[in-house]
């Protein structure tokens, strides 16, 4: 889906694939699968079957959209407090709700237990300056289940029976410090003897604008309680702005036998809500209270916190008597017994369709048979628990698609119903990005940590995404190059906080991985997509070229790189001393990413070849990156360090002295993932290329000697491109698969456990920097945020040494084999260590033989299978030692790549049994099939 609704498949109108190719969705071309044909079809409409879904945010306040602070203060210009009370600018939040592609008219949930301060209308957490460790959501919620089209949604919110502790959460967590465990709503102690209701909201698509709506609040407590619910309808505000003045309405409708309300738009037509029974119908204005926040008269009494006044204050007078407005929900009250449910049944739909509420039921119960359909033959091979962890990551995925509107010019200067923005804003966050016009629908990190596009996490997240719906995936992918999003100088805007950012270079990885994954499920890629994504990457990558090494020595410098607080210094602000830094990662990066350049560019040369010129140039470009990192280069200082036999950062002084900064971690293992083979049936389709690489490697030996072995083929005769091999290879991974250094129970560390007992110190310029072992949350405000890189687990890096020992393996076979663990383990090959690291991911989530999930933690007991306690959150990353989930608890995103991993050993399963073999003992695989298991 694209602004304007234009471009949503994304091939400007040609089909990615034929007729026939288009009709084979699924692994095993499943055409009679409801939910695939629902794909077909939401294509060729190009937005039917995807104009709603789960598109609300979960958080809209403490945004940079809604900033318009002198100094940037978006966490403080609109809190939490102020989210009830004030119409938002540029999008809306609610509890489990869903909009449509436009976010022109939203439905969600409120909820009030009659002791609660305000009602429940979204969820509450601390701020990034209240959380001793940054911005932290205080709810307990779970995405439960979810389809691609959202043809069937399922989500649950555990509502406490008493006061929710919103002053107790934000006083004891500003107690605390970094060195203190963040203070959980579990632990105020409110839902003690299961005094909560377990509130599910369930949404099933009768067709593409008839949305039938189940919602089911169960009293876990041990006396009766009283429950009100609230289902809530009402338009963003578009209208107060002094650019769209058309406003649209919501009134009673009558005579359908059912509470019903009409929903009126100029643009989005008429749409009515039936609700079940005889609930009470409020009405109000979605228009800011501005009498509650700034003193002020508000222009209408019916103002957007009119439900709280009512419901909670007992103000009959807030809401509208006249029974019109903009938002409005349907009130019903519940005194609910123990283990007792109560249970309300709605529907939105059109006019038109004649919606009734006899078949709500029948519905879901047809679209979750029909999920259950849809999802079958990708756990096909898995164990049942397997199975669950499986589709819950894909639910988490798909529930944290987002509409995101920003358009950054409007945003710099204001509106005209408006006093014009500080003009300090004009030269501050964002400024650079005014081209930047976005209102789509993204996938985002998380709903309520990270309601914002963030470019390298939207490539990960495509991975799992392409298994159940390549077209949204290829579509993502090219939205973030399109020229309302990319700079015109080629930068990718990096995420809200400042698109100025820089990330990893992962886009053509994602692009190539997700071409590849789709060209698998179809039967045959997407060239168009492959093209349009190399052109606009072309801009990229020399945007990177020319920004990123200032120098032209083919060493890279400066950025976030997505990597916080992993190094020395914070490498997005001025180094302490007069220099530069030499950057292992930042190099290793640029040679990944002409690698995967290069693997693109070779795949379109096989059907035109102007291509194969661009090839050798990124063939050529990856060699002298090869060679700038190993000191080969006009600076000729390595970034290998022979001594400790690791890659480590060089500080470079102006005063012409260099000093290696001997920090172990992931800086020093980038390397391995610039690796890629290439099969002799490609070099020998396109002898331009071939002439080219041959006279280069004759020509230029000590570079050819330092990342291939030409001369020797591997399996299949495939030659190898990589950064490091042999025994630089086995050193690297000696370390990476030590115990005591990167190799932990459930993944590979971010820094090596050695720096424990000796940490990292740098004195310069009379300051002591140091780096030491955190394997849980940051214990320093330096980098903000709850985000370490010091010690824990980070899905995307692991995720990537995976494919990178795959393809290692692809090349070498069985005949290249090292210790697991490192310190006195059996040989395996690196198909097999792939394998065991992937195995190790997978735990943090699987039951153990005890019934716990490692990411719960060690303290927390095992809940019973089944149970409400079970709920399964997919975290930002994981404690070094422990496994325990850390930083945002719903960012499904790029942790949904475990989504992929089982995928992967499911289909190892059915295709070798259970005898354990890898791809290593299948060393025939055709060119189609490179690196089998990706």
């Amino acid at each position: 889906m694209s602004r304007d609704g234009k471009d949503r498949n994304g091939t400007d109108g040609v089909a990615a694939v034929d007729d026939e190719d288009s009709s084979r969705i699924g692994p095993r071309g499943a055409a009679a699968d409801p939910e695939r044909r629902r794909l077909v079809e939401a294509k060729a409409d190009d937005v039917a079957w995807r104009r709603w879904g789960p598109y609300l945010a979960d958080r809209q306040w403490g945004t940079v959209r809604e900033d318009y602070s002198e100094h940037g203060t978006a966490w403080e210009y609109v809190p939490h407090d102020h989210a009830r009370s004030r119409a938002y600018r540029w999008g809306e939040d609610g509890l489990l709700g869903i909009t449509d592609e436009h976010g022109r008219l939203a439905f969600a949930v409120a909820l009030w237990n009659e002791r609660d301060p305000i009602l429940k209308e979204r969820l509450f957490g601390l701020t990034g300056n209240q959380g001793n460790h940054g911005e932290d959501v205080k709810e307990v919620y779970a995405h439960l289940d979810a389809t691609p089209t959202a043809s069937y949604l399922r989500a649950l919110y555990r509502y406490p029976q008493r006061a929710y502790p919103y002053a107790d959460l934000v006083a004891e967590n500003a107690r605390r410090g970094r060195g203190d465990p963040e203070y959980e709503i579990g632990d105020t102690g409110v839902f003690d003897d299961e005094r909560f209701f377990d509130v599910v909201v369930e949404y099933a698509k009768a067709d593409p604008e008839d949305v039938v709506v189940r919602i089911r609040a169960t009293n876990h407590g041990p006396e009766a309680a009283p429950l009100h619910v609230l289902p809530t309808l009402w338009f963003r505000n578009t209208w107060s702005w002094g650019r769209n003045p058309a406003r649209p309405s919501l009134a009673v409708r009558s005579g359908d036998g059912e509470a019903a309300i009409l929903a009126t738009h100029p643009r989005g037509g008429d749409h009515v809500l039936l609700a079940e029974g005889t609930p009470d119908l409020l009405f109000t204005e979605n228009e800011t209270n501005m009498e509650r926040l700034f003193a002020v008269p508000n222009a209408t009494p019916y103002v957007k916190d009119a439900f709280h006044a009512a419901v909670v204050d007992g103000r009959a007078d807030a809401v509208n008597p006249a029974l019109t407005g903009t938002k409005a929900a349907a009130h019903y009250r519940f005194v609910i017994e123990p283990g007792e449910t109560a249970t309300i049944r709605l529907r939105l739909a059109r006019p038109t369709a004649q919606p009734a509420l006899a078949d709500v039921d029948e519905v879901i119960a047809t679209r979750l048979a029909e999920a259950d359909s849809f999802f079958a033959p990708l756990s096909d091979g898995l164990s049942a628990d397997e199975a669950v962890v499986q589709r819950r990551a894909f639910a988490g995925l798909i529930w944290t698609k987002q509409l995101y509107a920003y358009d950054v010019g409007q945003w710099l200067d204001g509106d005209p119903a408006y006093p014009p923005p500080p003009v300090a804003r004009l030269d501050g966050r964002n400024a650079s990005w005014r081209e930047l016009n976005t209102q789509d629908v993204l996938s985002m990190p998380d709903g309520w940590e990270y309601p914002w596009f963030a470019a390298w996490d939207l490539a990960f997240h495509m991975l799992p995404m392409a298994l159940v719906d390549p077209d949204f995936a290829k579509d993502q992918l090219l939205l973030l190059t399109r020229e309302w999003y990319m700079h015109p100088n080629g930068q990718l805007p990096a995420y809200e906080w400042s698109f100025s950012d820089v990330n990893p270079p992962v886009h053509a990885w994602a692009g190539w991985r997700v071409y590849k994954i789709d060209r698998r499920i179809h039967g045959r890629g997407d060239r168009a997509f492959l093209e349009r994504i190399f052109h606009k990457l072309l801009l990229n990558f020399t945007w990177w070229v020319n920004r990123k090494d200032v120098d032209g020595h083919n060493v890279f410098q400066g950025g976030f790189l997505g990597l916080d607080n992993i190094g020395v210094f914070d490498r997005s602000a001025p180094l302490p001393v007069a220099g530069h830094l030499g950057q292992a990662d930042g190099t290793a990066w640029m040679g990944f990413y002409s690698l995967n350049m290069l693997a693109i560019a070779l795949e379109l040369a096989r059907e035109n070849r102007v291509y194969e010129d661009v090839a050798t140039k990124f063939f050529e470009h990856f060699l002298y990156i090869a060679g700038a990192i190993n000191g080969l280069g006009i600076e000729s200082v390595p970034l290998w360090n022979e001594d400790d036999e690791f890659f480590y950062d060089v500080l470079h002084l102006d005063s012409g002295a260099y000093i290696p900064l001997k920090v172990r971690s992931l800086v020093g293992l980038i390397p391995l993932l610039a690796v890629e083979t290439l099969e002799p049936d490609v070099i020998e389709a396109l002898p331009g290329f071939k002439r080219r690489m041959s006279w280069f490697l004759r020509n230029r030996p000590t570079l050819a000697s330092l990342v291939a072995s030409w001369e020797s083929p591997g399996v299949g005769r495939r030659r190898l491109l990589a950064l490091v091999h042999g025994h630089r290879m086995k050193a690297l991974l000696r370390r990476m698969l030590d115990p005591d250094e990167f190799l932990s129970d459930h993944g590979i560390r971010s820094l090596s456990a050695a720096h424990r007992e000796h940490p990292f110190v740098l004195t310069l310029a009379g300051q002591d920097f140091s780096v030491d072992y955190e394997p849980a949350e940051s214990r320093t405000g330096t980098f903000g945020g709850n985000s370490n890189w010091r010690g824990p687990i980070w899905w995307p890096i692991n995720y990537l040494l995976i494919e990178a020992l795959q393809k290692f393996d692809h090349y070498y076979g069985m005949d290249f084999q090292v210790p697991l663990p490192s310190d006195g383990g059996e040989l395996h090959s690196m198909g097999q260590v792939a394998d065991e690291l992937g195995r190790r991911l997978e735990t943090l989530f699987i039951r153990d033989d005890d019934g716990r999930r490692p990411f719960r933690g060690p303290d927390v007991a095992a809940a019973p299978h089944g149970s409400p306690e079970d709920l399964l959150l997919f975290h930002e990353y994981f404690d070094g030692d422990t496994g325990r989930g850390l930083g945002a608890s719903h960012q499904t995103g790029w942790t949904a790549l475990v989504a992929k991993l089982l995928e992967q050993r499911a289909r190892r399963r059915r295709e070798t049994g259970e005898s354990g073999q890898t791809a290593s003992t299948t060393p025939d695989r055709t060119s189609d099939d490179i690196v089998v298991w990706l």
